[in-house]
């Protein structure tokens, strides 16, 4: 059996945000009486879009972090990664209810996290010697960018 215990310490976090985003979705709802869209409420509208930011990228974030964890092992660094993402995207939440500073910090927090993931991953896939094997030759053979 694979444990990945960065992916699922990460992935655990992200639903516990998750459910934090829908109950302040559902808090403002309540109070509006506004259960079907935004109903034009400037407040539900930015929990509902704080909401479905996180849902957007977060799922790139995770698919990141478990295909590096299961390449290249755990590390510190994936573990920094990962965090810093969920403090990035409970920032963007807040900063949606008015804490603008946190809206910035958390949307550059996101972008340069999926960045650096990506980054990692490509160069992750160029920079490692990947080996094929048959059943009477075991070649290694380097891939490398043109």
């Amino acid at each position: 059996m694979i444990i990945l215990p960065i992916s699922l310490t990460i992935a655990a976090g992200a639903a516990l945000l998750n459910l934090w985003l829908s109950v302040r979705v559902g808090r403002v709802r309540t109070k509006e009486k506004v259960f079907i869209g935004d109903g034009g409420n400037d407040a539900l509208t930015r929990r509902m879009r704080a909401h479905s930011n996180f849902v957007e990228n977060t799922a790139f974030v995770l698919i990141l972090l478990a295909l590096l964890e299961l390449g290249v092992g755990s590390s510190m660094g994936l573990w920094a990664v990962g965090a810093l993402y969920l403090v990035g995207r409970i920032l963007h939440a807040l900063g949606m209810d008015g804490m603008m500073w946190g809206r910035m910090a958390g949307t550059i927090i996101t972008m340069l996290t999926q960045l650096g993931l990506a980054g990692f991953a490509i160069y992750t896939v160029y920079a490692t010697p990947v080996t094929f094997t048959s059943a009477d030759t075991v070649k290694t053979v380097v891939v490398a960018p043109r």
